[in-house]
C-alpha cells in the first residue's frame, strides 16, 4: 500500500492496500510529494526509532501487503513472492513464488492465502499448511492500491475501476456474483457478516448484504476513503484526501467521528486492536488512536511504514523502504513518550 517518489522517479505503490502505480514500474518524472504534517498537538509526536521490536525480519525487495492466520504471510512485488513467518519461533519459514507483482491485498481463508497479481492480471492461491501454490486463474484487478477480504463463504475482491465487485467461489475458482457498488472503489473489508467496500471517488463506505448480493447501505466519510479496517464494532477508513480516519457505527451505519491524524497523500494501511486503530504512512509509520476518545494517542514521525496488521497479540508493522519486518509489543508501544 506504499506510494513513494524515488530520486530516479521510480514509484512504487504494492503494499497491503495501496499503490497507485504497478511497483517497479517507471513513471514520468513527478514533483516530490509534500510532506505529511501529522498531527497539530506536537506532545503526540515521538521519534519512530523507540520503536523496539520483539523480532525483525529482513525481507529484501518490498515487502508490503499481509495477512495473519496461524502464520503471517507479507507480499513482495518486486520479488514476485510472499514470505510465510512462524509467529510461535519468530522465524521466515519460506517465501513462496505467485504471479507477477502481487498488489492489493492478502487475504487468508478457506484453507488458502488469496494473492492478486497485478503485473500479470492474475490470482493466487497458497495453501495455508503446506505453502504451496494451489491455484492461479487470470481476473481483472480494480487497482494495485486496494484491498480483498474472505467471508460468507466467499472471496470478495473488486473487478474495475467502475464498481464491479465480485464474489469467488473458493471451491470453483468462478465468479459466482457481480455487484455494482459506487464507481472509484478499490478496498474490501468483512466483518460481522457484512461486506464493506470504500469508494475513493465518491467519498462513500458501502455495505453490501452477503445473503442477497445487494448494497444495503452507502455512507458518506472523508474525504477519498481507501484503506479499510473493521473492529471494536466499528469500521474504519483511512482517508486520503482530508488525511482524516473515519469511523462508523456499524449497528446504525452512521459515522461517528472523523478523526484528524495529519496523514493525507497517497499510500498507508489501517488496523484494529489491543484496544486501538493503528495506521501506517511512509514517513509517520505508526499512528494510534484510542477507541474510546477517537482521538490521536500517539504518533510516530521517522522512516519506515507502508503496511501493518495486528494479530498473535503484536503489531506487525513493515518498512517498504528498509525491506523489514518489525513485530512490537502493543503495550510497550503504549508506554512510549
Amino acid at each position: 500500500m506504499s506510494f513513494r517518489v524515488g530520486a530516479a522517479g521510480f514509484f512504487f505503490v504494492c503494499s497491503v492496500y495501496g499503490h497507485a502505480i504497478l511497483s517497479g514500474q517507471t513513471a514520468p518524472s513527478q514533483s516530490p510529494r509534500a510532506p505529511r504534517p501529522g498531527v497539530a498537538d506536537a506532545k503526540l509526536k515521538i521519534d519512530a526509532a523507540k520503536l523496539v521490536p520483539i523480532a525483525t525480519f529482513d525481507i529484501p525487495g518490498a515487502p508490503d501487503w499481509m495477512a495473519i492466520d496461524e502464520h503471517v504471510w507479507i507480499s513482495n512485488a518486486p520479488k514476485g513472492n510472499v514470505t510465510r513467518i512462524d509467529p510461535a519461533t519468530n522465524r521466515i519459514v519460506d517465501n513462496i513464488s505467485t504471479g507477477q507483482r502481487p498488489c492489493s491485498g492478502l487475504a487468508a481463508g478457506f484453507g488458502s492465502v488469496w494473492v492478486p497479481n497485478c503485473g500479470d492480471k492474475t490470482v493466487s492461491r497458497i495453501d495455508l499448511k503446506t505453502g504451496k501454490v494451489t491455484a492461479t486463474w487470470p481476473q481483472t484487478i480494480g487497482n494495485s492500491e486496494g484491498g480483498i477480504a474472505v467471508g460468507a463463504g466467499s472471496f470478495w475482491m473488486m473487478a474495475d475501476a467502475k464498481g464491479a465487485l465480485v464474489r469467488i467461489d473458493p471451491v470453483t475458482n468462478a465468479v459466482v456474483a457481480t455487484i455494482q457498488v459506487a464507481p472509484g472503489s478499490f478496498a474490501v473489508a468483512f466483518g460481522v457478516d457484512e461486506v464493506w467496500v470504500t469508494s475513493t471517488e465518491q467519498n462513500l463506505l458501502t455495505r453490501v448484504n452477503p445473503k442477497t448480493n445487494t448494497v444495503e447501505a452507502t455512507i458518506p466519510v472523508g474525504q477519498k476513503p481507501r484503506f479499510l479496517a473493521v473492529g471494536e464494532g466499528a469500521v474504519w477508513t483511512l482517508n486520503q484526501g482530508d488525511g482524516t480516519i473515519s469511523r462508523v457505527d456499524m449497528r446504525t451505519n452512521q459515522l461517528v467521528a472523523n478523526i484528524e491524524a495529519g496523514l493525507p497523500g497517497g499510500g498507508g494501511e489501517i488496523t484494529v486492536g489491543a484496544g486501538s486503530v493503528w495506521v501506517t504512512m511512509m514517513e509517520i509509520p505508526l499512528t494510534r488512536i484510542d477507541v474510546a476518545t477517537n482521538k490521536v494517542a500517539q504518533q510516530f514521525v521517522g522512516k519506515g511504514g507502508d503496511s501493518v496488521r495486528f494479530g498473535h497479540g503484536s503489531v506487525w508493522l513493515s518498512d517498504i523502504e528498509g525491506g523489514q519486518l518489525m513485530r512490537l509489543d502493543p503495550a510497550k508501544i503504549k508506554a512510549l513518550k
